[in-house]
């Protein structure tokens, strides 16, 4: 028993260390993206970069409509004011951020210069979406990094936006952080839940049926 609880666990680690990419959202911990904010800053509008380089979150809490533009500045994403959140689907944008290297195919009716078609997701004023400005789109190592335990910056970028009339932009800088990343910790809290939940079994299966001593069942 103690052998078939050991393996297990052993398995589990391992799948959950090559499996951390993933349950990260594809974020990759070698990179950091950091924010600056939002120029000119927009009183309400909360930005925040999710999984180290993957994610934007944007909550939109200004009273005035926000639109997030696509790649080729078309409209993307729209926040109202009264909370309800529209993709537009003749956005390109729309179909590439389904892959981290934008390697998904687009349909002939994506177009950016097509009018709107807005499909509504989400009616909270928040919105997530993976973008690729704020990573880096190959799986090299950037030529700007000469020494992979360095925190060496790789960018500047800027991720166009529409607050009411006023147009705005979301800015940050995308650094390599290497060795820097910190220590793996997905990996340890998969495997602690698989030693909790071993435990537990183990003591169900030996907790004494009724009418029989402790001593038998162990």
């Amino acid at each position: 028993m103690r052998r078939r609880f050991f393996a297990v666990a052993v398995t589990a680690f391992a799948v959950a260390s090559t499996a951390s990419p993933a349950l990260a959202h594809q974020g990759n911990v070698n990179y950091r993206s950091v924010l600056d904010g939002v120029t000119p800053p927009q009183t309400g509008l909360e930005v925040e970069v999710l999984n180290y380089d993957d994610s934007l979150q944007v909550r939109n809490e200004t009273g005035e409509t926000v639109v997030v533009d696509g790649y080729e500045d078309e409209p993307y994403v729209r926040l109202s004011a009264d909370g309800t959140v529209a993709v537009n689907r003749n956005s390109p944008a729309y179909y590439l951020n389904d892959d981290r290297y934008g390697d998904a195919p687009v349909p002939e009716s994506a177009d950016a210069s097509a009018a709107p078609d807005w499909e509504v997701v989400d009616r909270t004023g928040q919105y997530v979406w993976h973008d690729h400005r704020i990573h880096y789109m190959s799986t090299d190592t950037p030529a700007q990094v000469t020494d992979t335990s360095k925190r060496t910056k790789i960018f500047d970028y800027r991720v166009p936006v529409q607050v009411g009339d006023q147009d705005a932009a979301i800015t940050g800088t995308l650094f390599w952080v290497g060795e820097e990343g910190g220590f793996p910790i997905v990996p340890f809290a998969v495997l602690g839940v698989v030693v909790i939940g071993g435990i537990a079994v183990v003591v169900l299966r030996r907790r004494p049926r009724s009418g029989e001593s402790e001593k038998e069942a162990w």
